[in-house]
Parts: structure tokens; sequence; C-alpha cells
């Protein structure tokens, strides 16, 4: 910090570093969910479990046909496994043909 005569004038660093990897479009979105598989994902954080019940329940209702591979399946995308679930996934998804994935977390 410098400051000169009777104007304060202070440095200011910006804290964030430049973007280090280019915005990648987004995926298509699904034009329906009948007939779709869904990935749950959780960090097994904040009721997780209740609020992916009520979730399916009225998906179910407007999408009848869809069906659901429950976050127990994945392991928790937050803690010491986290690295290796997230890597996983990929895979998995493909094996579980799996369409599209609700990710949650809990605060």
């Amino acid at each position: 910090m410098a400051k000169t005569g009777s104007t304060d004038l202070y440095q200011v660093v910006w804290p964030q570093s430049e973007r280090q990897q280019k915005q990648q479009p987004l995926a298509k979105r699904l034009d329906d969910l009948n007939g779709k598989t869904i990935a749950q994902l959780w960090d097994f954080r904040y009721r997780g479990n209740e609020v992916y019940r009520m979730l399916e329940e009225d998906l179910r209702e407007r999408f009848p046909d869809i069906r659901f591979v429950s976050w127990q399946e994945f392991g928790s995308t937050y803690g010491s496994d986290e690295r290796e679930v997230s890597a996983s996934l990929p895979r998995r998804f493909k094996e579980l043909g799996v369409d599209a994935a609700i990710s949650s977390m809990g605060c």
C-alpha cells in the first residue's frame, strides 16, 4: 500500500487468476425424460435421500417411463473418494445406460 499526499492511494490485487480453460458449449438438452435413465449424484450431506425420493415421485408423475439409477450406486461425490468417484462416472454412466444426471449437494 502506498499513501501519497492528501489523497489515499491503495494498490489492489484481483484474487482471481486468468481463465485456464476455454468455455465449452453446453450439452444438448433432452427433449423428453420418458424412456430416459437418470443418474442421481449426491455428496451424502443434508437429506439428499429424502429429496431424491420426492423428486422421483414428482418426475414419475410427469414422465411415467423414466428410470433412475440411485445415488447409492455411485458413492459420495464429496470427501476422500471424490476424485475416484468423479473419474469413474463416464464409465459407470455408459455401463448403466445413463442419459442424464442430477447432481445435488447439501450445504
